[in-house]
């Protein structure tokens, strides 16, 4: 089987000649994107500024990508804060519950890609049990809740570290994703609840769609937010969204499912019943939209229209609500 260069065996159906054809234009523009970001990074740091926000948005190349997380997300900042941090979580006292959860995920955390088997030297899921124990030493209220595995495993990949993986783990799911991952995951259920609302203000035939058929959002998009695209959308595309996930936050994820869900609105409306439903929801995730990762990225910021933060945060307050009077 072919290997993409993150590790990932591609699927039987991979359309080779239409991703060639994508990538060759694409390279171009990395090979733009490299040289304007080594000259940014001539001066040592990465400071938040308008123009390293136009940069994130126009994707952080590869061989900057560890640095850049680091650096935006608060992430390096922590580290440097908590020397040898890390070390003392993975020595601390054993919790058997902890580990036998994390443990039963491993397998199944990436069976298509090779770094992560057991036949690979070295094996990342080594790497990966020891982010994840760490963390859930760590933050006790979350432990480890499934899903984070996915998440990890990326940072993991991208990084080649296993502390710098365990910060933006941290930054993630302590500062960027609000409550997504304690048992209650009431920060998860009020997100899934806010897209709700944004796809009714903004694209109502597709609202007055899901209210018809009584479809509940959980069960479309969860996956979205749980593991913040990975598995749902390429590889590359997923690594473009989360540049601009530590950047400037949570409502990214709005931002690509408002996208998605706009592009295929058409598509969506055709639907006649509630695993019709569920079956779109799928395939919009797949195919050309979301491969060219590059104008799926300019689009995410001009399809939604405007998103503050603070449209964002007051939706949330009256979903919270609303979700604690249902019990």
């Amino acid at each position: 089987p072919r290997i993409d260069p993150y590790g990932f065996e591609r699927p039987e159906d991979f359309d080779d000649a239409a991703y060639e054809k994508f990538f060759s234009s694409y390279l171009v523009t990395l090979t733009r994107r490299a040289i304007k970001w080594s000259r940014l990074l001539q001066g040592g740091s990465v400071p938040r500024s308008r123009t390293v926000k136009r940069y994130v948005r126009k994707g952080v190349p590869l061989e900057h990508r560890a640095r850049v997380w680091m650096a935006l997300s608060g992430a390096q900042a922590q580290m440097d804060q908590n020397p040898g941090y890390y070390h003392r979580l993975l020595q601390g006292d054993r919790n058997p519950r902890l580990e036998d959860a994390i443990r039963t995920d491993l397998n199944r955390t990436f069976p298509d890609n090779v770094k992560f088997r057991k036949t690979t030297e070295p094996c990342l899921q080594k790497t990966l049990y020891n982010v994840l124990l760490a963390y859930g030493h760590h933050n006790q209220g979350v432990g480890y809740c499934q899903g984070m595995n996915f998440i990890a495993g990326y940072l993991i990949l991208i990084t080649n570290n296993e502390e710098e993986s365990f910060w933006l783990l941290d930054a993630l799911v302590g500062r960027i994703l609000p409550d997504y991952y304690s048992p209650a995951m009431l920060g998860l259920k009020t997100d899934q609840e806010v897209l709700g609302e944004l796809v009714r203000a903004k694209l109502p035939a597709v609202g007055a769609l899901m209210e018809r058929l009584g479809v509940l959002w959980t069960l479309v998009v969860s996956r979205w937010f749980i593991c913040l695209f990975v598995d749902v959308l390429p590889v590359e595309t997923v690594l473009r969204i989360w540049d601009c996930l530590f950047n400037e936050g949570s409502k990214i994820i709005f931002r690509v499912a408002l996208t998605l869900i706009k592009q295929h609105q058409e598509f969506i409306l055709e639907a006649a019943s509630i695993p019709d439903i569920c079956d779109k929801f799928k395939q919009i995730t797949k195919g050309s939209f979301v491969m060219e990762c590059h104008t799926f990225m300019q689009k995410i910021f001009s399809e939604p229209g405007s998103l503050s933060m603070a449209t964002v945060a007051k939706l949330r307050e009256s979903c919270r609500a609303r979700l604690l009077a249902q019990g």
